[in-house]
């Protein structure tokens, strides 16, 4: 599992014209089950999504797909995570 951070690197104004695109992208990674939770940072400097994913050279192609990565819009903080514990929510996201 991984946590994406995205950070903006080009002004909100570039951000926005790509929103829609974007929105249908997270749509598609949720449908294919990769994405887990996904949200805006407040302030509005980026956002953040976990990421299933079976490895670095898988989450890459992911997120290669993505406008905002297509467009230079926004940086990209991977940490890979092995989770071990989880709220009753969450709990189908440990890894045995």
């Amino acid at each position: 599992m991984f946590i994406v951070s995205l950070t903006y690197i080009k002004p909100l104004e570039q951000v926005d014209k790509f929103i829609a695109e974007h929105i249908e992208y997270l749509d598609e990674q949720y449908r294919l089950g990769h994405f887990q939770l996904s949200g805006r940072k407040v302030p509005r400097t980026g956002g953040v999504i976990l990421v299933t994913a079976d490895s670095r050279e898988q989450l890459d192609q992911i997120l290669a797909q993505d406008p905002f990565y297509r467009e230079e819009l926004a940086s990209y903080d991977v940490t890979e995570v092995v989770p071990s514990k989880a709220s009753k929510a969450l709990e189908s996201l440990v890894e045995s």
